[in-house]
């Protein structure tokens, strides 16, 4: 069973060792690029024509489609940004933001400008934006008169094509929606944008004339600036006459406000130094004082409670912030530091009685003395200067409250002035104001200009903007790969059909033994008319032969421990090759010197007998309900010596004939003279009497037709056959294209590399 043959790609399973619905060898999922080569390869002839129809499609729309021109013109917006008191308010006024320019551009395509184009350009009796000047063509007209007979056959149409029923028209309501609809056909026709983030704004326009195209936005670009002018002129006369009135009114306003004030002050007697009075200039000198003061006297205050309350708790001279500012502590305390030398080196040579020690001891005490009288004067002085302090501050506090006094009083008198120099003030700034651009308005007649100017005029165009053919067609190009590749994928996703050894074993979870090949004269469009079991014997050396020769020691030695005796051909549908299958297989069994038995299993079709051409009064159904004696009704295939137990031609039984034990005593029986018996059984899906059988025999082979069974028909099989304890040998591919098959399978093999070790002479 190590022996390759070459019609047949080997199993990379154990026999029986992959169970049902077992999962794909690690790999075999994995998208490669072999896989996908094969996939194109496959589909090859669904994505060209896919590919094909979307570019034919982008094409002919591309050349169908009537050139149009587009002519550009450029206009740079002003960039001044003027204050609204100044005569840039109404020169200009634009200020450069993203905001207006965008503004400004939609106002380009506004219909007021655009209704002025068309009256400059007479566009209404332009066939090209006026439909209704267009001369129709032929065609339309033959389109128009078969709207107009179909429009007539219906009842509300007779209605409406009766000029008698229809109300009158004012022709001026007409004549503006005439108009209407040419300024909507125009700015159609005109889009405007913005170049980036400059002050620049581009005008387009397209037409079937390149001349007018350009004509087109070169108008638009003056009627724009045209309106500009004439809204700026309109602006400046009726500021004029505003300004000229109101500023009048505030001259005389400004007089009786002056003259309040003065008055007032005179009499109240409020005096004023660089635009403060005497007593605000006080308060606030004696406040700043008091300030300098008051924080004098927290920070001396401090200092004594610090020092008290470090004296008091015992801590050390080190402690006291204000004994280590003190020259004489300072040198007190390095006296101390040089008797605690002198004690300890006394200490050390004579001890503590000796005159010596005991004098230091008294020099200690004299200077510890000393230090405290020293931190005593400190903190007297301290306490004379926190007295003075607060001294200081209750002065300047009595003066501040005075001069309060005396600022309340002004500020009672002071607020009836203050409303009057703020009447005054404001009445002042007003005519200032209004008289400046009183002034500079009055000189704006010849100095006014456009916000804009025309940065460029629109040339016009020598080639046709649209439509760009070799974008379209580039696009075509894309589309069409794109929906190829679409249509590709969404077939291989579609595609549920065995298409290789890989995917029977995946699918069925038993080894895959082979496969039967395509006769040479089969395929599509045409029907074979040699019979396989014929062309069996007339070409043994075909490879047509070899895949019996392999697939009857497949199914032979399936169990290396017991060899097969009798086998089951299934299938799941019909005319998946099953019945031919099983003829061949016994006819090249008995060819090769094994006595063999075939039995036409399929009691409802009888295939296999029709297929031997055996005649026959009695059969299988007759020998199991006793009838007749099964040498009576055993054929013999003349030609190779294979036995056929066929069925007879009578009615379906409804007994079970495979489930009796007449059955089950004859296969006892076969066994004992014959070494290999075929039952020829019937679609499994459909005969319960076939799932009987394959519980009864050694081994079970499962025809499949290459690209024509499903994966779950054949999943549903094997789960039948593993529910009936069936032993499977294998499965078998029928009906395999060996030229084709390369689109499918995983190995490398190909149908010219053997091709050439088989002949049909």
């Amino acid at each position: 069973m190590n022996k390759v043959y070459p019609l047949d790609v080997t199993s990379g399973y154990p026999r029986g060792a992959l169970p049902v619905g077992a999962a794909a060898p690690e790999g075999e999922n994995v998208i490669t690029v072999q896989r996908v080569v094969r996939a194109l390869r496959r589909r090859l002839g669904v994505m060209a024509a896919a590919f094909l129809l979307a570019f034919a499609a982008v094409a002919i729309y591309s050349f169908q489609l009537q050139a149009s021109y587009t002519a550009t013109s450029r206009v740079i917006i002003n960039s001044r940004d003027q204050k609204i008191v100044d005569i840039g308010a109404v020169l200009s006024g634009m200020p450069a933001n993203a905001a207006i320019l965008d503004t400004e551009a939609e106002i380009l395509r506004s219909r007021t400008l655009i209704e002025k184009v068309v009256q400059r350009l007479d566009l209404v009796n332009d066939p090209e934006f006026n439909a209704a000047k267009a001369v129709p063509s032929e065609w339309d007209q033959r389109v128009g008169g078969i709207k107009s007979f179909i429009r007539g056959l219906l009842p509300f149409g007779k209605q409406e094509a009766d000029p008698a029923d229809k109300a009158p028209v004012d022709p001026a309501i007409a004549e503006r929606a005439e108009l209407d609809s040419v300024i909507s056909a125009v700015r159609e026709s005109i889009w405007v944008n913005r170049v980036g983030s400059t002050f620049i704004i581009e005008i387009s326009a397209s037409s079937a004339s390149p001349d007018k195209a350009a004509l087109l936005a070169n108008t638009l670009a003056e009627v724009y600036l045209d309106n500009q002018l004439d809204t700026k002129f309109k602006a400046t006369r009726r500021a004029q006459e505003w300004l000229d009135a109101r500023v009048g009114e505030l001259r005389d306003e400004l007089r009786d406000a002056e003259g309040l004030v003065e008055a007032h002050r005179a009499s109240t007697g409020l005096l004023r130094t660089g635009g403060d009075t005497l007593t605000e200039q006080t308060i606030r000198s004696i406040n700043a004082d008091l300030t300098a003061a008051q924080a004098d006297y927290a920070t001396k205050s401090a200092r004594l409670r610090n020092m008290n309350e470090q004296m008091r708790s015992g801590s050390g001279v080190d402690s006291i912030a204000e004994a280590q500012n003190s020259t004489s502590i300072a040198n007190l305390r390095a006296a101390q530091t040089a008797l605690s030398a002198r004690k300890s080196d006394a200490m050390r040579r004579y001890g503590e009685k000796h005159p010596s020690y005991q004098t230091i001891i008294l020099e200690e005490q004299d200077n510890e003395r000393l230090i405290n009288a020293e931190l005593q004067r400190i903190a007297s002085s301290l306490e004379q200067e926190v007295l003075i302090a607060r001294e200081r501050v209750n002065s300047l506090q009595s003066s501040l409250n005075r001069a309060k006094g005396e600022l309340a009083s002004n500020n009672r008198a002071g607020v009836e002035q203050a409303a009057l120099e703020r009447d005054a003030l404001a009445t002042r700034t007003l005519f200032e104001e209004f008289n400046n651009r009183f002034k500079e308005t009055s000189e704006l007649d010849g100095i006014t200009e456009a916000d804009a100017v025309v940065d460029s005029y629109a040339p016009v165009p020598g080639s046709p903007s649209f439509p760009n053919t070799n974008l379209n067609l580039m696009l075509g190009f894309m589309l069409g790969l794109a929906l190829a590749g679409l249509v590709g994928l969404v077939l291989e996703l579609l595609d549920n059909f065995i298409s290789s050894p890989e995917e029977a074993e995946q699918v069925a979870g038993v080894p895959y033994i082979g496969q039967i090949p395509l006769l040479p004269a089969a395929g599509a469009f045409t029907k074979s008319r040699i019979k396989p079991a014929e062309y069996l014997i007339d070409k043994p050396h075909s490879g047509f032969a070899e895949a019996y020769r392999h697939l009857r020691a497949s199914i032979m030695f399936a169990d290396i421990d017991k060899a097969a005796k009798t086998v089951a051909v299934v299938s799941s549908l019909p005319s998946e090759g099953k019945t031919s299958m099983s003829y061949c297989l016994g006819r090249m069994a008995a060819m090769s010197g094994t006595k063999t038995i075939v039995i036409d299993g399929d009691i409802r079709l009888r295939q296999l007998t029709e297929i031997s051409g055996v005649k026959c009064e009695a059969g299988l159904l007759e020998y199991l309900f006793g009838e007749a004696r099964l040498a009576d009704a055993v054929q013999t295939d003349e030609k190779t010596g294979l036995h056929i137990l066929p069925l007879s031609d009578r009615k379906h039984t409804p007994r079970d004939v495979f489930g009796s034990r007449a059955f089950d005593a004859m296969l006892n029986m076969l066994q004992q003279s014959y070494d290999l018996v075929i039952i020829d059984t019937g679609p499994i899906l459909l005969m319960a009497e076939t799932r009987v059988v394959t519980s009864k025999v050694d081994q079970v082979v499962v025809a499949t037709r290459w690209r024509k069974t499903t994966r779950n028909t054949l999943r549903e099989t094997m789960k039948i056959l593993h529910d009936f304890h069936a032993n499977v040998a294998g499965v078998v591919l029928t009906f395999v294209d060996l030229r084709k098959k390369a689109h499918h399978d995983y190995t490398a093999a190909n149908y010219k590399a053997y091709a050439k070790y088989y002949h049909e002479k």
